[in-house]
């Protein structure tokens, strides 16, 4: 039997100081006081009389007796998730919701074709998208606050307990503004000498494009700024003489429409696989398979 002492509070408190890596994350996503979050976490261990957390100053790191709980708390939240979709959906009178993670690329490329072909063919399915960072997506998705999400792949250590259906591969570029000094001499080194908008550590494309500007010779950029945020990149760089890194699948509307241009540089080596993670083994909903369908139909219209 279920400790009475033990609330939802202490399950959503824990599992979400995990997914962002600090009491700080939790609060500011929970929208409580971090003294809140700090007093849920103790209440929570006083009652199984175990750590499950070390703090510092870096963050916290699960202790044995966290993994454990980790692994149980990660699978009540992802049940209970389910079951409050099947009662919201009986009461919106028939109506499937899905709810999908979408990484910054495909919810600017793809994902609006997506709603559009669904809003004809499955008229009855309701979307619910979420934009965000790889790390933040995958952790939603353990904890079964997303359905699916679609994106880069990434690395291994990221895929743990999920699974990955590729649907086409997507190059990352580097663009500036019209009429950019670096466009009347291209050169990789020179990347060097301007301000460079460059993924952060949490997103799917940082360790390519870490492993290609090594492979380049070219080292740390010294005047670097960590956003995945393109509401704030695609203002900042047609308006700057910024070098903004980043999947082609964010800046493609830009590149046709001429507000941005992509720099002349091979990066190639920097492709990769986009397709839909899902949690390993979970069997897909109808609503799941259909959004599926409308991306590899609308993915097949394209070519």
């Amino acid at each position: 039997m279920i400790d009475p002492r033990i609330k939802f509070r202490h399950i959503q408190c824990f599992v979400e100081i995990v997914r962002q890596g600090s009491l700080k994350g939790a609060s500011e996503r929970l929208n409580l006081t971090q003294p809140g979050v700090s007093r849920t976490l103790k209440d929570l261990e006083e009652t199984l009389g175990a750590i499950l957390l070390e703090r510092d100053r870096g963050g916290v790191t699960l202790t044995p007796q966290g993994e454990v709980f980790w692994h149980f708390a990660q699978t009540s939240m992802a049940a209970l998730q389910q079951g409050l979709d099947g009662v919201d959906q009986m009461t919106r009178g028939g109506r499937t919701v899905v709810a999908v993670g979408a990484l910054p690329s495909v919810a600017a490329s793809l994902m609006p074709q997506v709603v559009a072909h669904l809003a004809t063919a499955a008229p009855k399915t309701q979307m619910h998208i979420v934009e965000g960072a790889h790390g933040d997506l995958v952790g939603r998705l353990r904890a079964g606050a997303l359905d699916m999400v679609i994106g880069r792949l990434g690395a291994v250590e990221t895929m743990q307990g999920l699974s990955f259906t590729q649907l086409y591969t997507e190059v990352v570029d580097m663009v500036v503004r019209p009429g950019h000094p670096l466009l009347r001499a291209p050169q990789l080194a020179s990347l060097r000498d301007w301000p460079v908008i460059y993924p952060p550590r949490d997103s799917a494309i940082y360790g390519l494009v870490e492993t290609f500007m090594l492979a380049n010779g070219i080292g740390d950029l010294p005047d670097k700024l960590e956003t995945v945020s393109g509401a704030f990149a695609h203002v900042y760089t047609p308006a700057s003489d910024a070098v903004w890194i980043i999947s082609h699948g964010v800046v493609a509307p830009a590149l046709a429409a001429g507000r941005l241009v992509r720099l002349p540089f091979d990066t190639g080596p920097t492709r990769g696989p986009i397709g839909v993670m899902t949690r390993a083994g979970q069997s897909a909903s109808a609503a799941s398979d259909t959004v599926l369908l409308a991306a590899r139909k609308v993915l097949a219209e394209r070519d």
